[in-house]
């Protein structure tokens, strides 16, 4: 899943792939630069922890640097990169920032979803 697998979106089409599409189930959105070496690091752990959840997670990956992309990064008030930010039922229920080992991932999108009931 890395930068070039992962479906993205951008400014234009966040609302309707990540807000209304997580009404469908819970999505993960990976807010990313390609000068970011964080950013490089963190995708394969990504991938394993969402392949430990048996697809009951997706990734739309987000390039900040793309088109008008930074407004979705000034609207989320986000600090740094990469930061992460689980949506489900059309709301955010957590982020995080920098580069996290997979099993770390998988635990917290895992406590999440059972804060919120899923």
């Amino acid at each position: 899943m890395h930068e070039n697998l992962a479906p993205s979106c951008n400014y234009e089409d966040f609302d309707d792939k990540v807000i209304s599409g997580s009404r469908d189930g819970p999505i993960l959105v990976d807010f990313w630069a390609d000068w970011c070496a964080p950013c490089h690091a963190i995708a394969p752990h990504l991938e394993r922890a969402l392949r430990n959840l048996d697809g009951r997670v997706r990734l739309i990956k987000v390039e900040v640097d793309e088109g008008e992309n930074m407004k979705l990064a000034g609207h989320y008030r986000l600090r740094g990169f990469p930061t992460l930010m689980l949506f489900h039922a059309g709301q955010e229920l957590g982020r995080f920032s920098g580069a996290r080992a997979a099993h770390w991932i998988q635990h917290w999108i895992e406590e999440h979803l059972a804060a919120a009931g899923d």
